[in-house]
Parts: structure tokens; sequence; C-alpha cells
């Protein structure tokens, strides 16, 4: 039986898989070109890592050989990664493509050389040539191969009467495969590739993410339901790598968790391996996505991403946005029919995100309150008093602010980021209602502009949704859409927190009110949180 893998190119033989035959016959007719006696394309193929791209790759490669009239080899430059050295990295490069295309080639000295093995001398058939990871190379290198690589495009083009297989270099179609589109704003000095097109491998859909576990289930015998699928579709939005690990916790299990073979994948299941991927399993794929998230050029820019009050406007030419793009930290999202805006890439790896700095920020929070007995009117007969509980908070916050915000991540106009706030709430709860079998959890039913903190005490469960207050029509429009959640969420009422960085008795008064939507039949109770 089959299996689901997350780890590295697929086998079709022993992994379940969606067949993508739209997106490999794209970079098929590509390489081939409109017109396959004269010419075929220059193109670079990009996507996240964990996206099939090499997978894609390989599937293509076996398509073209098929058709008998070309010579096709597909090669990996990643361990060029390290190399400084353009005689090593020719020599390298030469013998990945002697074991590829199975012929001996002479020696060359230096990237200028590397026409001449495009030949007659060679090959006898028109050349399809792939480079996997093509962006591990040093910059220099990717610049000088490209450049080379437009050399030779442009010389086939200027015999257009000769058929492709007559041409003095018979590189027909050309793939260089990467994490990033590899040759735009990243180059300082401008693309000498401008011969290229671009084939973006994008995650999965619904329809094929249903396929893999009907897959599953047709080998297997056991069922998936479907709730768990559409959750395991929303909480990943198809990202191929991450969709496979899941599938792979909830058909095999782990330490702490086993699939009940007799009986369907439940809900119940997903949400107990979810917290699991959440807060205690690794993967290569998410710890990658924490890395490029967490340098020091792109931190800011990625905090700034979970503020409430507006929306990032997308725009592919800022290198911080396009470098979180291409490592799968981010996606971009079609507001109107000409606004582009930021979101993160998956409602997962915004939780994984959320709980990496949360815990990076706020590893200690000191005492939470003054006595060793918890806060008379917290915690009642019926379960936890919100509002109490966050006036409790705001006290400790008033305490420990110096010390606790004190190295706290700041933008450029010196304000501390409004999600540090978030962070530094939802660890305090955490700690809070952990001490007393509690739980709470991040929910970002949006991808921004949105964060929910869901707290479970005692059997009950209480929404509590953040913004910043910055003007009153904000407000208003918070109090609607919190009475919206609230219905969707099956809750009768939800807690609305502003944090503010001031507010007098008067306002108080006048904005924490009660508010009945006569929609929803859901009542929102606004509380202001004052940070100094």
């Amino acid at each position: 039986m089959r299996r689901f893998s997350s780890y590295g190119p697929i086998n079709t033989k022993r992994h379940y898989y969606a067949s993508r035959e739209n997106l490999i016959q794209q970079a098929y007719t590509q390489l081939l070109g409109e017109y396959p006696d004269e010419d075929g394309h220059y193109i670079t193929v990009w996507a996240p890592r964990q996206c099939g791209k090499t997978w894609v790759m390989q599937e293509v490669v076996e398509k073209i050989k098929t058709t008998g009239q070309y010579e096709v080899g597909i090669i990996s430059v990643q361990s060029l990664k390290k190399e400084q050295s353009e005689k090593k990295v020719l020599e390298i490069l030469m013998e990945k493509l002697q074991i590829s295309f199975g012929k001996s080639f002479t020696s060359i000295e230096k990237t200028s050389d590397i026409p001449r093995l495009f030949t007659r001398q060679y090959f006898q058939k028109p050349v399809i040539l792939i480079l996997d990871e093509f962006d591990a190379l040093m910059e220099e290198f990717i610049n000088d191969f490209a450049g080379i690589f437009r050399d030779i495009f442009i010389g086939r083009t200027n015999e257009k009467n000769k058929k492709s297989g007559e041409k003095t270099h018979l590189l027909h179609g050309l793939a260089l495969v990467g994490v990033r589109s590899v040759l735009g704003i990243e180059n300082q000095t401008g693309s000498p590739f401008n011969v290229q097109r671009s084939v973006h491998i994008p995650n999965l859909t619904f329809d094929e993410v249903e396929y893999l576990f009907q897959s599953y289930k047709k080998e297997s015998g056991q069922t998936v339901r479907p709730e768990v699928i559409k959750k395991l579709f929303d909480e990943t939005r198809g990202q191929p790598g991450l969709t496979c690990w899941f599938g792979e916790l909830l058909s095999e299990g782990f330490d702490g968790y086993v699939n009940n073979k007799s009986r369907p994948i439940s809900l119940e299941d997903f949400e107990e391996v979810l917290a699991a991927a959440i807060n205690i399993l690794p993967n290569n794929n998410i710890l990658n996505i924490i890395s490029k998230a967490n340098e020091p050029e792109h931190k800011h820019q990625v905090l700034d991403l979970f503020k409430t009050a507006q929306k990032v406007e997308f725009t592919y030419d800022d290198k911080s946005l396009n470098f979180l793009y291409l490592n799968g930290v981010i996606d971009r999202e079609k507001e109107t029919r000409t606004r582009y805006y930021v979101k993160f890439a998956s409602p997962f790896v915004q939780k994984r995100l959320f709980n990496y700095f949360s815990r990076e920020l706020f590893h200690y929070m000191g005492k939470l309150y003054d006595t060793f007995d918890v806060p008379p009117g917290i915690i009642t007969e019926s379960g936890l008093d919100i509002p109490n509980l966050l006036r409790q908070y705001e006290t400790y916050l008033e305490k420990n602010r110096e010390w606790l915000l004190k190295d706290a991540p700041r933008r450029s106009d010196m304000r501390i980021f409004e999600a540090v706030y978030h962070f530094n709430l939802f660890s305090y709860l955490k700690q809070f209602l952990g001490s007393g079998g509690g739980s709470v959890l991040p929910e970002f039913p949006t991808g921004n502009g949105k964060i929910d903190l869901l707290s479970n005490y005692a059997g009950q469960q209480y929404g509590v949704e953040l913004k910043s207050y910055t003007t009153r029509g904000i407000y208003d429009r918070a109090l609607l859409k919190a009475a919206q959640y609230g219905k969707q969420m099956g809750m009768n009422e939800i807690f609305l927190v502003f944090f503010v960085d001031a507010i007098d008795e008067e306002n108080r008064g006048r904005y924490e009110k009660d508010y009945l939507d006569k929609v929803t039949g859901v009542k929102v109770v606004p509380i202001f949180i004052e940070t100094g």
C-alpha cells in the first residue's frame, strides 16, 4: 500500500499524489515551444520549497522522452551552493551532465565555454536541459550562467531559417528551477536573462487534496470524513509538503497518537494532530519558513503583518515581501479588481509563527498576580469571568511594562509593534489558564487583519477577538464583525478587546458598553486595554 510523503520528490508507485496533468502539460509545452521544429522556450520554474517543483519537472522529462525527438536531462546544482571557484563549479557541473546524458564531455575551463557543450560534437538531436535548485548558486554564477544561456538563445533565433536540430547550438529548451524567480528583483545590475518565460508551481487545489485522501481510502479501506479534508485544506491552503505531512500524521500516527483504522478519521482526530503539529512536532518545511520569517532583514515586516487595523498592500517589487512570498511565509490576495494585499501563506503557518514569536519574546512572564490565590471574581461557579481576567491582565501589564517590553521590537517610529501586545496577552492567558487545566489557541480566520484567541476552561469555550483602537468607524465595524464571527462559532457572547495607548474613565463608560447584535443575536462585550 502506498503512503503519504512530504520528503522530497514523490515516487508514484510508493506515494499518494495528485497527477497535476495540466501543470505538467504547461511546462512541457513551454519547453518544446509553439513551433517545436524551430525553437523551444527558456523558462524559470519557481515556487516555495516542498511545493513539488522537482517532481513536476521529472514528469515533464519523462513526457519529453516519449517523443523520441529530443535528448533531455535533469540535474540538481544544490551541491554547488557554497562553491566559490568557477573551475570547481564547472567541474561538478560537467560530471552531472555526463551522468544525466550518458555522454563524455571534454572538460571546460571557463563559463564562456559552455555553449560548445550543446553542439553536434556531443549531440545528434535538439537538447532540453533542466537545472534544478538553480538559485542555490552564488549570485555571480547565476548571472554568468544566465548570460551564457541568453547568448545561446539569441544565437539560435538568429538562425531562423534552420530547423532546431540544424542550428549551431542545440539547446532547444531550458528550465531553471528554484524557490525564487531567479533573475528578477534581486539582480542589482538588471536581468541578463530577459528571454525566459515563467512557470509557477501553485499549491494543490481542494479537489487535488480530496483526491489524495480518496486514493488513501481506496487502498486502506479507511474513510476520512469530509470535514477533515476541508479543515486540512483550510489550515494548509493546499501547500503540498504540509498537506502530505498531515496525511502522514493522520494515517500513520506518531508518539502520543495512534490512528484507529477500524473507524473513520474524524475531525476530533484532526484537531489532536493539528495541536501536536503546532506545538511539539518538528517539520523541515515549517522550520525553514520560520527561519526565513525570523531573518533580521525581514522580521519587522512579518511582525507588521500581524496588525489588525489595516492590511498591507502586496507588491512584487518590495524586496522583503518578495523574499517572504517566494519562501512560503506569505501569499497575496486579490480584494478588488485592481488591489492586492498580503496575507500569511496559510492559517497553520500563521499559527506557528505566532507561537514562535510569542515564546521568543515572552518566554518569561514573571508573576501574573501578587498573591498566592487567583484574584477573586475571575473564576466563578459558572466558569471564567473574561472581563475580570482582562482587567487583571491590564494591571499586570501596567506593573511590568518597563522590563517586560524593554527589548520589544519597535517600528521605525519607535512605537512597539501591535503584534507584541497580542503575543503578550496570549502568553499571559496561556500561563494563567494552563495552571488550572485550561487552554488558549490563536485563530486567524482570514489570514490577515483578524486574530481571535479561543480559550477553553472547565469545558466551556470563550472567544476573544483582538483589535487596536484607531477610529470610531473601525470600532463600530469591529462590533458587527465580532457578532458575525460569534454566530459562525456558535457562541451567544464574544469579547472584543481593543488595545489603546490611553483611555480615560469617561471614554471607558462610553465605549465599554455591551452590544447586542439584532441580526445574529450575539452579545459583543468590548473591553479596552491601556498599553501606556
